[in-house]
């Protein structure tokens, strides 16, 4: 086919291509509000002519037309591709969307793993704390006298006002606990990439080390002021703490156990969705980090309601695991991967 008459025949496209692209790509919010308004190229019919583009490109190459007729064509393609595949603005109500169905679905999609990773962090601390309640002699084999010392301090009945905390004001402690909380999440999760072992051990180390320092200062009669401090941020910290382990045990069977998927796929198609989950772990431990640094340190506050707040939050956390998504009005394509 002659140039002229290739150009002829599907100039008419081209040119509602160009003014879709101009008209319709650069705002969607605005598309969407004139949808009614436009009459030219629907946005529904936009990949099949694209693709029909990239065809007429590479005919027209093949044939040796003209630079005028290529070079238009290669920059309608490439406008073309930039709003097919731009990366999607992240928004406020998708965010928060995804928070309060979305997390929740792959919690609960991943429940072997998340009842597995449960069971690994609670069965040790409980275990520690009865047994040092036992034989309190226990404690000192897992933590240095001046540690000892410094947890007794932090929680001494007849000590200063503020619980568990040092001389450093509200702001600071919420940045420390922030980097403290984020940094065993991520560790717990990333550590699962060695065939899940490095998860095991990050979460019973875990579970000891906290078991360890509740079982001590109730045997030391520091239960209650140690209770006070810990019942607010607990909820939202400790379960956390145990999706993050149950992330990282799914990203350790995708790894030895990929089952139809090549290892490598499997172990993508686990990072992307232990990824997301650690998105909502964020969330739960900068939160938790906020309570404890405004709420969980002021003494002040009488025990029956300090543990009120506490059992709501563990009462709204699990609703919100248990409940969050199942509507069918959110919908994630990686949930049904």
């Amino acid at each position: 086919m002659r140039q002229e008459h290739f150009v002829a025949r599907h100039e008419y496209e081209w040119r509602e291509f160009e003014r879709w692209l101009e008209h319709r790509s650069a705002s969607a919010r605005h598309a969407r509000g004139h949808r009614r308004e436009w009459n030219g190229l629907s946005d529904d019919q936009l990949p099949e002519r694209h693709r029909r583009l990239c065809q007429q490109l590479a005919l027209a190459r093949r044939r040796g037309y003209s630079a005028v007729v290529t070079d238009r064509l290669q920059q309608l393609m490439q406008r073309g591709h930039s709003v097919l595949y731009r990366t999607k603005p992240v928004h406020w109500r998708r965010a928060i969307e995804f928070l309060l169905a979305g997390f929740p679905r792959l919690v609960r999609a991943e429940r072997h793993c998340m009842l597995a990773a449960a069971l690994l962090f609670v069965l040790p601390l409980a275990s520690i704390f009865v047994a040092i309640q036992i034989k309190p002699d226990l404690a000192a084999g897992l933590f240095d006298v001046q540690s000892l010392a410094r947890f007794e301090q932090m929680y001494d009945p007849a000590g200063k006002s503020d619980l568990g905390r040092t001389d450093e004001d509200d702001l600071q402690m919420f940045a420390h606990y922030i980097g403290n909380n984020v940094g065993i999440g991520f560790q717990t999760f990333a550590s699962g990439l060695v065939a899940g072992l490095g998860t095991v051990f990050v979460l019973i180390f875990n579970g000891v080390m906290i078991g360890g320092v509740a079982g001590h200062l109730q045997a030391v009669g520091h239960g209650d002021p140690f209770w006070r401090f810990v019942a607010g941020h607990s909820a939202p910290e400790l379960t956390a703490i145990v999706i993050a382990g149950g992330a990282g045990l799914r990203l350790g069977l995708s790894l030895i156990a990929p089952g139809q998927r090549r290892r490598i796929d499997s172990l993508i198609h686990g990072g992307r969705r232990g990824a997301k989950i650690c998105i909502g772990v964020f969330a739960m431990l900068v939160f938790a980090a906020f309570v404890e640094a405004f709420w969980s340190s002021i003494a002040g506050v009488p025990a029956p309601v300090k543990y009120a707040v506490g059992a709501a939050l563990w009462v709204l956390v699990g609703l919100w695991l248990l409940r969050g998504g199942r509507n069918a009005a959110y919908r994630d394509d990686e949930d049904a991967a």
